[in-house]
């Protein structure tokens, strides 16, 4: 199963990837966390990002469909994975599809989990409150610009694969239960 998850900050990704991962025994591939593993292991496309990180700039969408599809040619990967945080952009779509077609695999399914914008500025600031605000970005200001990033960048891909007939919607809105019981659904 390879699946695309969708939707805006604080909407439930994280939480869904980690239930998916256990139940489909696939592993969640989240850019940051392989652009950080990347620079640690020295590959040479890590190598080519930790300079472009080290100089304060931002990692082309090049470099991360590199070090993606160096990820999806790892073992744990043939069964499927779980892209998180990629694609976000209409090119990074592109660029995945044609990943996968040089792979020979496709998507199995987009998931988007919608969620109303004021309700998740809420449960952040909610968290921040319960956490002692221990994360930079659950604080209302970041996350509405966050969200309007989210707006402007990402969610065209809902029609890019709603036109493909990949995408399934779920309310992200919904106890985590009845969110993970509707993205199974969904993708059966």
């Amino acid at each position: 199963m390879r699946l695309v998850l969708l939707g805006p900050p604080g909407a439930g990704k994280g939480t869904q990837a980690q239930i998916l991962v256990s139940t489909y025994s696939i592993p969640q591939l989240s850019t940051g966390d392989m652009l950080r593993a990347a620079i640690a292991d020295k590959t040479p496309l890590g190598l080519e990002a930790k300079a472009i990180v080290d100089r304060g700039d931002l990692v082309s969408d090049d470099i991360v469909s590199g070090i993606i599809s160096e990820r999806m040619d790892q073992p744990d990967c043939e069964n499927g994975f779980i892209l998180d945080g990629f694609p976000r952009t209409i090119a990074q779509a592109e660029a995945l599809t044609h990943m996968l077609d040089r792979k020979g695999v496709h998507l199995d399914a987009v998931v988007e989990i919608t969620a109303d914008p004021d309700v998740l500025v809420e449960r952040i600031i909610n968290r921040a409150k319960e956490s002692g605000g221990a994360r930079a970005d659950d604080n209302e200001e970041v996350l509405r610009k966050r969200l309007d990033v989210y707006t402007q960048q990402t969610a065209p891909l809902v029609a890019f694969y709603s036109e493909q007939g990949l995408l399934k919607s779920v309310d992200g809105m919904a106890p985590i239960e009845d969110v993970t019981a509707a993205i199974k659904s969904a993708i059966s």
